[in-house]
């Protein structure tokens, strides 16, 4: 439990001290998730006084470079809207490089509705077996999806997508070749990684991959807040949504 502060101005400085070490610790975080987590850990204060201080102190996300938004033909990002959990996953290829320069591959896995990671599956190759492991392993805890949205796969490994796909009742949503902006969701989650996770550490090994990715995974859906959810994380938005709409007892 925190401890009350002498005074106003002993206050403030408690809050400065701990938005400079919540800084450090979510260096691409920004003041408006500051202030959210800043409130779930028991201070009493708004945006306006966290952006104030944030400014005061001389916190800001390191820039970054922004690509060029993709224009043109292609299938709307709106399309296949999900309107509920486990509607929509969609999966999409990432890669990255240990310390040696040896490839690494990653399979990651979100659901579109709660924005929830379901996997990152880090492998130095990823093949047609591989993705179809990943997938079974998803549906024994979530059950299968209403459908997959996939892209960036070599041609074995759509065919392999999309036989799990029929043979599980779940259809499936490739978008065509490099239109990335069809699978918006994922993109941004691949965005996200990269700029937390990948452009800031550097893997020794296969396995320590595998281990910092997981806990990234876990992290993200659990503590890192969305402005499509007001604020809320994946986990306490699917919390909230199962428990809204589960069917009232007899």
């Amino acid at each position: 439990m925190r401890l009350q502060p002498a005074s106003i101005s002993d206050a403030e400085d408690e809050l400065r001290a701990w938005l400079r070490t919540f800084s450090t610790d979510r260096p691409r975080w920004g003041w408006r998730r500051a202030a959210i987590a800043a409130r779930k850990a028991g201070w009493l204060t708004n945006n306006k006084r966290i952006r104030r201080l944030w400014r005061d102190e001389g916190l800001r996300v390191p820039q970054r470079r922004r690509k060029k938004r993709l224009t043109g033909i292609g299938t709307a990002v709106g399309a296949m809207c999900p309107i509920r959990p486990n509607v929509i996953w969609a999966m999409g290829f990432q890669f990255d490089t240990t310390a040696d320069g040896h490839t690494l591959k990653m399979l990651n896995v979100i659901d579109e509705f709660t924005r929830e990671a379901l996997a990152i599956h880090v492998g130095r190759a990823i093949n047609a077996d591989g993705v179809v492991e990943v997938l079974d392993r998803l549906a024994l805890v979530h059950g299968a999806p209403n459908y997959v949205r996939f892209d960036n796969g070599p041609e074995f490994i759509a065919h392999a997508v999309n036989d799990w796909c029929r043979f599980n009742g779940t259809g499936s949503l490739f978008i065509d070749p490099r239109s990335p902006w069809q699978n918006v969701w994922i993109e941004s989650f691949n965005g996200r990684l990269r700029d937390e996770l990948l452009n800031s550490w550097r893997f020794d090994s296969l396995r320590e991959a595998r281990v910092i990715s997981e806990d990234w995974r876990i992290d993200s859906s659990a503590n890192r807040p969305h402005s499509a959810h007001r604020g809320l994380t994946p986990t306490e938005f699917a919390l909230q949504w199962t428990t809204t709409h589960q069917p009232q007892a007899a």
